[in-house]
Parts: C-alpha cells; structure tokens; sequence
C-alpha cells in the first residue's frame, strides 16, 4: 500500500508537463498514464513482470521523466533477473530524483544480486547518508571483499555507537584470525577493559586472541581478572578450567567443567572441546569416573553428536571394555533404535563374556530389525555359549538367509552353526558348517 501513495504523489508531481495544454488533453493523458501505471503495479502484485513493463513503457511515453516509472521498470527487470536493464532503469531514477534512497537501494539491490561487491560498497556507501542501518551492510561486504581494515574500524566504530551484536563479534574473530589485526586488537581490548571492567565481551575477546595465538598463560591471566571482576561470569571457567587440567587439579578442573556445561551462554562446541579434554584427563587419572558420567549426560539431547557412543568409541580404542559398555548402554537408552550403537555395545558383550545380557538384548534387537543379520549373529553365539544349542540353531539358520556379500559374517555364521549342530550332537553338520567356513577362508 505504501508503494502504492508514494507511486501516485511521484506521478501527480508530473502532471505539470500538461500545463501548457487544453484541458481536454490534460484530462485524456492524466487517465492514460494512470490506468496504465496501476495496471503496472497489478501485473506486478500477479507476478506477470513482462505485461507490467509493457505498461510501465506506454506510461514513459507519457511521462518519459518520471523517477518512479524508472523505479518500477528497475523492480520489474529485478525480477525477471534482467540485470543490465534493471540497472539502468534504477540510475535513471537516481538521475532524474537523487534525494530518493530507494531508488539508490534500488541499484544496490542489482549489484548484490549480480555479486559485484565492489559497486555494491559504492552504493552503500553512499546510501549511509540516508540511513546509518546501512553500516551493517557495508560491513559484510567489507568483510566480502577481505578489506579487513576497513570492516574492523567499522566494527568499532558501530560497536560504540550502537552497542555489539553476534554478527559483528563473528566478524571480528573471523579477522583476528589474520595475524596483522591481532596486536592493535589486543591493545584496543586491553584499553578496553581498563575504561569498562564490567563489560565481559571485551575479556572473551582478549582471551580468544590470546588462544588462537597459542599464547595460554596470558589466557588464563585474562581469565582470571574476568573472574575478578565478574565473579558470576561462565566464560571466565572456559579458560581456567584448562588451567587446572595442566596443574593436574581435578576438583577444580571437575567445578568449573560442570559450570561451563551449565552454562546457556557458552557454544556447544567450546562443551564439546572441554569433555574432550576431560575425557583424556580422566583416562590417564583415575578416580574421576563417576564426574566424566556426570559431564556426558549434559550431552544426552544433544542431536549433532552422540556424545556417549563417542566417548565409549574413545573407551573401546583404548581396550577398556567395561567403560566402553557403560557409554554404549547410556547411548542406546537415549537413542534405543540406533543399531550402530547396539552392535557396539554387543561386541563389548562378547568381550566381557556377558551371554545372558547379550542373548536378551540382541533377541529383542530382532524384533526392531528382523532382517540385520548380525543380529541373529549374537543371538546364535550367545545361545552357544549359554549352551542353548538348539535356539542358537533356529537364530544362525534364519539370520544366515539376510548375509548378502559378507565373507567375515558368513565365515562366522558358518562357525557358529558348527558349534550349535556340535552341542546338538549332529556331527555330519558340524564337519559342514567347519568346513564351509574353511573353504572361505582359504578364498
């Protein structure tokens, strides 16, 4: 609607062209031009761009200097992705009306599209005249263009006028990843910190620099005056939290890990990094096992990462079978149809010599995946095991039908059924099965 008013003002201002003329004429063009103009704006409202321009060029025959024509001819030609055409309709515009950001906007919008950045700044360069807003824009394209210089005294620049915000704190660790910015950014954070103490942004910046420049010790220096100055603060435990690792401080490390993952301030990814690190810690000291199932069961809604099966990978890698099972068992009570997670957890099974909790669960197993066949596998060699020959039996011989370009599962399917038909006392069969698994062997 608002298109609408501001498009018929734009043309009632030119109607003065007609003065000179009889009434009559006057009367006759002012009619021509408005029904083919809103006729324009509603093959436009329909999407029907090709029929809107036809309009909009009767109405320049008319009128061949009016800017909100040119306007719409622009907005047209946008939309049939007509870029040169709806350039220039956009400049002319511009020329005819320069006081009219929207028209500017208008040239703006064809370069961004098109990707020529470099224009793009021009433009909005000149479109902050109008509206400060536009510093956000001239930002990104800063940032687009790699002109780091430019966007970071941009960055601080907006950051004192308008406060910080994600998107420019984003772009101002995405530059201090370029070595050349970091130390005038240290000095501007360290003077930072001294005129505001209370404002934490400033000290999570500092202590990513310091970080990212492997400089640790001045980190946690950085870590610790946040914790001086705001005691409450998170992100100050990020820092520390290492700190104590290295001076081999457990209780202090297990505090301020549990304070970091309760943390709704801190990023995923910092969590995952610090489990990471406690999970290494806690392998090589003993003691801490019951903090670590603590600190994995932060994780248990997490859906990027199975933080449990991951942790119980970790565990199985190093041949510790019994924590390996206790990570695998908390995965798949949290996700019970993950089938990677089951066979893991089977295998541990095997290895801690767990038959009856490994025939029970694969059984059920089956049920969710009737045609998997390793899991008919365990349920056959659990069943040996416990000396149910004649169950394991019936599980090797429906399981072994779903073994499709297998060798290592067939091999064991086939070694299992000897041993089932063995305890069954069936000998001939037992010498079958021995063999074909064998035969496979040798291929």
């Amino acid at each position: 609607m608002k298109k609408i008013i501001l498009g018929f003002l734009l043309i009632t201002s030119g109607f003065s062209a007609f003065a000179q003329k009889e009434p009559d004429d006057i009367a006759l063009a002012t009619n021509e031009f408005q029904i083919s103009y809103y006729e324009a704006l509603k093959q436009k409202g329909i999407e029907n761009n090709d029929r809107a321009i036809e309009s909009l060029q009767k109405c320049l025959v008319l009128e061949p200097n009016n800017a909100a024509v040119y306007n719409e001819l622009g907005r047209n030609y946008l939309k049939l992705k007509k870029f040169k055409d709806a350039y220039d309709a956009f400049e002319k515009a511009v020329q005819i009306d320069p006081k009219n950001r929207w028209y500017l906007h208008g040239m703006y919008d064809v370069a961004y599209q098109t990707q020529d950045y470099n224009q793009a700044i021009v433009l909005v360069t000149k479109l902050v005249a109008f509206d400060t807003n536009y510093k956000e824009d001239l930002t990104s394209l800063y940032m687009y263009t790699q002109q780091y210089d430019k966007a970071l005294k941009l960055i601080n620049e907006m950051n004192d006028d308008f406060g910080k915000s994600e998107k420019r704190d984003n772009y101002r660790k995405q530059i201090m990843l370029d070595a050349r910015f970091q130390g005038s950014e240290k000095e501007e954070l360290l003077k930072s910190i001294a005129k505001n103490p209370k404002d934490e942004s400033n000290y999570i910046a500092l202590i990513y620099l310091y970080s990212s420049s492997n400089q640790e010790e001045k980190a946690v220096e950085v870590a610790k005056k946040l914790e001086i100055a705001i005691p409450e603060s998170d992100w100050a435990q990020v820092s520390l939290f290492k700190f104590h690792l290295n001076n081999n401080d457990g209780t202090k490390a297990v505090k301020a890990m549990h304070q970091i993952f309760d943390s709704p301030k801190i990023d995923n990814k910092i969590k995952h990094r610090v489990l990471n690190e406690f999970l290494i810690f806690a392998k090589n000291n003993p003691g801490y096992d019951a903090d670590l199932l603590k600190a994995v069961a932060y994780f248990d809604s997490d859906k990027d990462v199975a933080v449990a099966k991951e942790v119980g990978k970790f565990f199985q890698n190093k041949n510790d079978w019994n924590q390996a099972k206790s990570y695998y068992e908390m995965d798949l009570k949290n996700n019970p149809n993950d089938l990677e997670t089951a066979l893991l957890l089977f295998e541990m099974y095997v290895k801690l010599e767990q038959f009856d909790v490994l025939s029970k669960k694969s059984e059920e197993m089956t049920e969710l995946f009737p045609s998997q066949p390793d899991l008919y596998y365990y349920v056959g060699l659990a069943n040996n095991q416990l000396k149910k020959f004649s169950k394991a039996k019936d599980y090797l011989e429906t399981g072994m039908d779903y073994v499709i370009e297998n060798k290592a599962l067939e091999i064991n399917f086939n070694i299992q059924l000897g041993e089932a038909y063995n305890g069954l006392g069936d000998q001939k069969k037992k010498e079958l099965y021995f063999k074909k698994a064998d035969q496979l062997l040798k291929k």
